[in-house]
Formats: structure tokens, sequence, C-alpha cells
């Protein structure tokens, strides 16, 4: 709302976005001073560009960023330098060699500096540039990609999230939710409009027009079963594009959540009781399920090798996922694989759509919401397209990483955890 006073020609502005609020007495129009707003000094040269450089840090689930000037305008991957960065304040090195190297893999443009600037993704390496930094699944992933190529395999994932607010120092609580107490009961907040309905849709308006105005390829988005939890849709990707692409659209998430003082939270089952947990629902095809008959491809083929790999997808479909996958709110049990025409609680929905045309998609119900693209991707892929050629050499590298993370306190889903009121 914008409330001008002739008498002194000042504009007050306030934004609300859920029970976070701005107001600013400023001589412009501007909403209010976020990190969007800000402008460049006339003198500022058109050829400098400013390179965001972000990667996964040791936990796997977190993002970590810094920026590099370039004198020039950068155009292509090529002209991007490998960088350095202190793994050990990142979980991921020692002190006395602690140097992590960046491999730019991944750009795109910057919708929140504008102009020529880029977001600049990045693969982490230890100092001998050839060993994958821990967190870094993706050189695995792309191996597995291009061995596929041939499959095209082609992914729409939908990240399901919770928007939390500070309560006291320390303490999160759900957007707009009554401090320490519970909102209506689900039911309401479904793709719901409306002050009472919908907590925090600006935000996820604001992410939605910044990842398209960057090139990432998001599908929609549309609020979700639980108050103050949203999804949007990364795709239709191909091969690694699916992590690329899902990376850069959580980084945008976080950094928008900044400008309003919300935090954005992966886990699987944030609030206890009878409400929906967070998901990454992995809706899936190739060249084989989206052609003629391809349906008998789907459940003659693809769901057999699905169910004799459930176990070990499910050992990469995310941490705490065991307090999601319940057989409650729209979700199966973690004992036993299922599939369904249209069934949201079975592991695997075989979309009405595709039962229809007999070809098309399926979508995998089971990873969490937390999941690293990547492995999920991959696992995907491997199982489908490469009988499972690589599903070992996967599983070993994710346990590794797993029995890195217990030697180290606390652990990113301890931290996750202790963030929320004991009520939850």
């Amino acid at each position: 709302f914008f409330f001008n006073d002739t008498a002194t020609t000042e504009i007050y502005t306030e934004q609300i976005v859920g029970s976070v609020r701005c107001v600013q007495e400023t001589e412009t129009t501007v909403p209010h001073d976020t990190f969007t707003s800000l402008s460049y000094p006339e003198n500022f040269d058109p050829n400098i560009t400013l390179a965001e450089y972000i990667w996964i840090d040791g936990t796997g689930e977190n993002l970590r960023s810094k920026t590099k000037v370039y004198l020039e305008r950068i155009e292509r991957l090529d002209q991007l330098d490998w960088w350095t960065y202190d793994g050990s304040s990142t979980r991921q090195a020692i002190t006395h060699d602690s140097e992590i190297y960046l491999k730019p893999v991944f750009m795109c443009r910057d919708p929140l500096r504008k102009q020529n600037h880029i977001l600049v993704f990045c693969e982490g390496y230890l100092s001998d540039k050839t060993t994958p930094a821990l967190g870094n699944f993706r050189p695995i992933c792309n191996r597995i990609m291009e061995e596929a190529r041939e499959h095209k395999p082609w992914f729409g994932l939908e990240q399901e999230y919770f928007l939390l607010e500070r309560t006291g120092t320390t303490g999160w609580w759900p957007l707009n939710w009554p401090r320490g107490a519970y909102p209506s009961p689900q039911g309401r907040y479904y793709c719901s409009a409306g002050t009472g309905n919908a907590f925090g849709r600006l935000i996820t308006e604001v992410h939605l027009r910044a990842c398209l105005a960057a090139g990432i390829k998001l599908a929609g988005l549309n609020a979700e079963v639980a108050p103050s939890q949203w999804e949007y849709q990364v795709g239709i990707t191909e091969g690694i594009e699916c992590g690329d692409h899902h990376w850069m659209a959580r980084y945008l998430l976080s950094r928008i959540g900044e400008d309003y003082g919300v935090d954005i939270s992966y886990e699987p089952k944030p609030i206890a009781g009878d409400w929906n947990g967070s998901g990454c629902h992995t809706n899936f095809s190739t060249i084989a399920t989206r052609q003629e008959n391809g349906l008998n491809a789907i459940i003659k083929e693809y769901m057999p090798k699905l169910e004799a790999a459930h176990k070990e997808h499910l050992e990469v479909y995310g941490e705490n996922n065991n307090k999601r996958l319940t057989g409650k709110h729209e979700t199966s049990s973690m004992e036993k694989f299922s599939f369904g025409e249209g069934n949201r609680a079975s592991s695997v929905r075989i979309p009405v759509y595709t039962t229809e045309r007999g070809a098309g998609y399926f979508e995998d119900r089971r990873p969490a919401s937390n999941i690293d693209p990547y492995l999920v991707s991959a696992i995907i892929v491997d199982t489908c397209c490469l009988n499972g050629k690589y599903r070992q050499e996967l599983l070993e590298q994710y346990r590794k990483f797993i029995s890195c993370l217990l030697y180290t306190s606390p652990s990113p889903r301890d931290r996750q955890k202790s963030r929320m009121p004991s009520s939850a």
C-alpha cells in the first residue's frame, strides 16, 4: 500500500509478508530498501561483471557464495577462472590443508544484481583439483547422465518447503502461525487464496519471477497442504540440468528470504502431529516412456527395477525421511514399494495423464524435501537406464559423506531441529 502525505510529500510504504513488516520513510516510490532495489552509480563501468560463485558446503544441504569482480563481460563458462575458498570454515577441510577449489560448471543471469552480472554454480575440489570435496556429488551424476544420454532422461522436481520466521534469538516458527501454537487444521490451505489461508505468497512470487529472469526452468508454484508450506516445480530439465537448475533455484529462494527476514526449511517433517511433511516428488521420463506404448515400459520395465532397488534408493532420498514416509499425509510406507494410477499413497504414482495417453512419465513420491537432486536424479537414471551399473559406487560415496558428518557436531539435521521450538 502507498500512503501519500501531500503536506510533507513523504511516502510511507508498508510491505507485509505474513507477520514480517518493513516500514520506511523514503523520497522514492521503491517499496522498501531491499537488495534488489539497490542501484549503481552513474559512472559504473557497464563492462564490469559481478560473478557470484555458489557451491554446496560440507553439510550437503547448505549453499555458500562469494563475489568475484571481472573487468569484462562474461558470456561463456570458459571465461571464468577456477577460484578457492577456506574449506575449514565450511566443514570440508582441516585448517592445515584448507584450500578448496571452485570449478565453474553452470552459469545464468543474476536477477538480483541485474545488468550483465551472473550467478555461477561450482563444483568443489580438494587441493589436488581432482578429488571432489565433501558434498560434491555432481561429478558422478554427470558421468551417469552422459552414459545415459541416448535415453534423454527428463525431470520435473516438485520442491516443497516451509517459510519460517524468527521467534526470539535463536528460535524459528512457521510464518504467520500463532507463536508457540497452531493455526486451524489442514484442509483450507492447499492452493488457497486469502490472508487467512496463504501465508508468504509475496516471497514465492518474487522467487518465481527471479528464477524465470535468470533462465532457471521453473514450471510453476502453489500453496501446499500445511499453512506456510509452499512448492515450486523445476522442469522440464534434461540430464545434469536437473541438479544445476534445482540448486540455483534454492539459492535464489534463500537470498530472497534474506530481504524479508524469512528462513527456508527443507526438513522433511518440521512440525510433528497432524501436519504434512515436505517432499521433493520427482517426475521422470525417457524416450521409451514418452513414445507410443510407453506405459508398458513404465509398468513392465521400470517399476520392477525400482522395486528391486527400493532400499538403496531410500538411502539417498533424504535424511530424516522416515519421519515423513509413514503411510499418512499423502505418503507411502518405507517398508514396501508400491505403485498405482493416481495414487498419492504409493511409492510411485502413475498420473492419469500417462494412463490415458498410454505414454508419458511417472512420479517417484519417495524423495524428501532435503534431497541432493544430483543424487536422486543419478540413481533413478542409473536404475532405470543403466541397470544399476553405478549404484554401488554412488552409495559408497554417499555413505562416506554421511560418516564424515558423524564426526562433526552439530550435524546440519540437528541444527535444523534445534531451530524449531520444543512443541514441534
